[in-house]
């Protein structure tokens, strides 16, 4: 959560470089992804920071804005669920619930549903840092995704994992193994249909 100017600052420095993106500045045309961002963290600045009624109009009008970049793009995206380092990959649909949490270095892709247990607005997922998550995917219920953990396309998942550097996957998903294992014999003695 941003609670000084320092902290948006960071916010926004560690968003930009998530984003992979070298410039300072959004174009004008363009960059509608960033300009979302940016004001995401602008309106979550303002209601932790600039709380009095003299900020109160700039806290009106970047909502307004944050509001239309929203519909425009298709995001549903609350304030306060990300930390920083959040990276949206693609426009379209995305919605999440406001009683999510996700550390730091979130990315998301399309079609990506983030929400609570059937009859509950408040049980929702819980994610730690580095978490990436694939398109399509579903994620709801009170659960808790571990660090370092790559959530696999169309994925729906209703379970917590706590082991850290897995990937996820399926319907109902699951851990997939992905070791790569070694043949034994060196590869010079590896049978081969070709000609060498």
């Amino acid at each position: 959560m941003i609670r000084s100017k320092t902290e948006y600052l960071f916010y926004l420095e560690a968003d930009r470089v998530a984003l992979n993106l070298h410039r300072k500045r959004p174009k004008l045309f363009g960059d509608e992804i960033w300009k979302f961002q940016r004001l995401l963290r602008t309106v979550e600045f303002y209601e932790n920071c600039r709380a009095s009624l003299f900020w109160r109009p700039l806290l009106i009008y970047y909502s307004v804005l944050f509001r239309l970049y929203g519909l425009l793009l298709g995001y549903t995206i609350p304030q306060h669920v990300f930390g920083p380092g959040l990276a949206i990959a693609n426009v379209g649909t995305i919605v999440v619930n406001s009683c999510v949490r996700a550390g730091k270095n979130c990315r998301l892709h399309v079609c990506v549903n983030i929400g609570s247990r059937a009859g509950t607005d408040t049980e929702a997922p819980i994610f730690g840092d580095n978490v990436c998550i694939g398109p399509g995917a579903v994620l709801f219920g009170k659960i808790s995704i571990a660090d370092d953990i790559t959530i696999g396309a169309n994925a729906v998942v209703t379970r917590s994992f706590t082991e850290r550097g897995i990937l996820i996957a399926g319907a109902p998903a699951r851990k997939i193994d992905c070791g790569v294992s070694l043949p034994e014999q060196p590869v010079d003695q590896i049978p081969c249909d070709r000609p060498r």
